[in-house]
């Protein structure tokens, strides 16, 4: 385009999306314009790998030269760059084919274009604060705050309820299977009755409270 208006214009090689501006056939330069990394994602990828995490895969719509910088720089596995909204679905279907049995792929986004992808993964994430209507949406999982790190925390207090709540369900069946044996027996009085019903709610809930209690890292 400007050498269709007769400007002299000259490249940037600079990671990012360069707009050259011509004013009358004139070029006055350019404007350089690139993502800024969040402050925390090289933490959060690091907290995630900690966490057991198996694979990162960054997919983006930036070029080439861009989305290599970035995914060196957080120590990302992969990376699939210059992606139009149809690819990241197609991306995102063939991890879902390759992932291991028993696992789960999580997608995390928060541009409109998102939207299709996070609603396809098993679990989306959208950043909530400056992410578009469409990809909360479609998310499972909203994070107010923006800050990449809390996917992490996220996980640790999932983790944490899910096995506070299979404690649950063991105390209680088996208290249960052992006042029915002891009443089949003929050893079960009335007051022993009563603890397995509310005295196992009560050692239940005393047991649930501990997810009040969840440590940052």
């Amino acid at each position: 385009m400007m050498d269709a208006v007769g400007a002299k214009w000259s490249r940037c090689e600079e990671p990012g999306t360069i707009i050259h501006v011509a004013v009358d056939g004139k070029y006055v330069g350019h404007i350089h314009i690139s993502d800024v990394e969040k402050p925390d994602s090289k933490q959060a990828i690091a907290d995630l790998k900690g966490l057991g995490v198996r694979k990162t895969v960054m997919l983006t719509g930036d070029r080439e030269k861009v989305a290599a910088r970035t995914a060196a720089d957080l120590g990302l596995d992969e990376y699939h760059a210059e992606l139009l909204p149809a690819d990241k679905v197609s991306r995102v279907e063939q991890l879902l084919e390759e992932k291991p049995e028993n696992s789960s792929l999580v997608f995390v986004g928060d541009g409109i274009n998102d939207a299709p992808v996070l609603a396809r993964a098993d679990v989306g994430i959208a950043m909530g604060a400056l992410g578009s209507d469409a990809a909360i949406e479609a998310a499972d999982v909203v994070l107010m705050d923006d800050k990449p790190s809390k996917i992490a925390k996220a996980i640790r207090i999932s983790r944490r309820t899910m096995k506070i709540a299979k404690e649950n369900i063991v105390i209680a069946i088996a208290i249960k299977i052992l006042i029915l044996i002891l009443a089949v027996l003929g050893y079960a009085p009335m007051w022993l009755a009563v603890f397995g019903d509310t005295g196992v709610l009560i050692i239940c809930i005393l047991n649930s409270a501990r997810a009040l209690s969840t440590k940052e890292s």
